[in-house]
C-alpha cells in the first residue's frame, strides 16, 4: 500500500474530499534485562541507547502501516496533518499513537 502522509494542516488542492480521522497506536516494551543495561549505560558513559531507539523505530513502522491500512480502508489517497505522540502505559512500557485526517485526492 502506498499513500501519501503529511503533517501539512490544510488539503493540497482543490478536489480533496475529507474522510475523517485516522488513528493507530503500537504499544511496546524492552525486556527487563535491557532495561538494566540501558540504565547502566545511561548512569555512566551516557550516549544513545541503540536498543530503545530501534525499538522505537520498529514501532513507528508500525504505526505508520496501521494508520495507511486505516486510512485505505476508507478509500483515502493520503493523510494530512499527521502527527505521532507517546506515553508510558505501564512500568517499563511506552505506547506510540499517530492520527491525521484521511483525504481522497480526485484526480
Amino acid at each position: 500500500m502506498s499513500i501519501v502522509i503529511s503533517t501539512l494542516d490544510t488539503a493540497p488542492q482543490p478536489g480533496t474530499e475529507i474522510i475523517g480521522l485516522v488513528s493507530a497506536s503500537c504499544c511496546f516494551s524492552k525486556s527487563m534485562i535491557g532495561d538494566v543495561v540501558a540504565n547502566v549505560k545511561n548512569w555512566t558513559v551516557g550516549g544513545e541507547l541503540n536498543a530503545y531507539s530501534k525499538l522505537l523505530d520498529r514501532a513507528m513502522e508500525l504505526v505508520v502501516e496501521r494508520i495507511t491500512e486505516n486510512a485505505v480502508s476508507k478509500g483515502a489517497t493520503g493523510i494530512i496533518g499527521f502527527r505521532v505522540c507517546t506515553s508510558q502505559v505501564a512500568e517499563g512500557a511506552a505506547e506510540l499513537v499517530a492520527y491525521g485526517t484521511a483525504i481522497r485526492v480526485s484526480s
